[in-house]
């Protein structure tokens, strides 16, 4: 593991721990196990780091999208299944999530959002294509813009189960299947 990815991996476990506001540069170079002037040859602030840790989700995301989506298995099925692994990923780092959220709204690297998500939208993007090409859904859909679509649909739907409400397993339920129908629908799949 290199010293930016021990930094990255600290910044996680220590922002989990104190929170945002809490978290100082010394805290996060004692969990990494380096010097405070390694941190700064790589970011010039503790919150400078919240770009660096987006990336690493998002690459988290791809890596478990192209490791569970079944091949072999109808368009709409794989569907499915991005958005069950979504929803997963979204229960299992709801923290980190949040602390992104919180921690790039607070710097300048908001603007850096589009470019994180880039490759997160590409392959969403291909996927949408593929199935586009293979007669799956719509024509009229453009791939690139309806991944980015797509992408904030599920992951808003995911956040508000994990992150803003305390819903119950059912209730979960209810909203995934209608996601799905609405996604179904705005592809152009017909699902019965």
């Amino acid at each position: 593991m290199s010293k930016e990815e021990k930094i990255i991996q600290a910044a996680i476990e220590v922002f989990r721990e104190k929170g945002i506001e809490k978290t100082k540069v010394s805290d996060i170079v004692k969990a990494a196990g380096i010097a405070q002037g390694t941190f700064y040859l790589y970011f010039p602030s503790r919150l400078s780091v919240m770009p660096a840790i987006a990336k690493h989700m998002v690459e988290r995301i791809i890596v478990t999208l192209e490791e569970g989506i079944s091949i072999d298995k109808p368009f709409e099925q794989q569907l499915e299944e991005v958005v069950e692994m979504i929803f997963l990923i979204t229960k299992e780092y709801g923290d980190i999530v949040a602390l992104i959220y919180a921690g790039i709204a607070q710097t300048e690297h908001l603007k850096e959002w589009e470019n994180i998500y880039a490759p997160y939208y590409a392959w969403m993007g291909n996927f949408l294509l593929s199935a586009q090409q293979q007669g799956m859904i719509r024509d009229s859909i453009d791939p690139s813009r309806s991944a980015k679509l797509i992408i904030g649909l599920i992951e808003s739907a995911a956040e508000q189960i994990y992150l803003f409400d305390d819903s119950k397993d059912e209730t979960m339920k209810l909203l995934k299947l209608e996601l799905l129908d609405f996604l179904y629908h705005a592809l152009g799949l017909r699902h019965t």
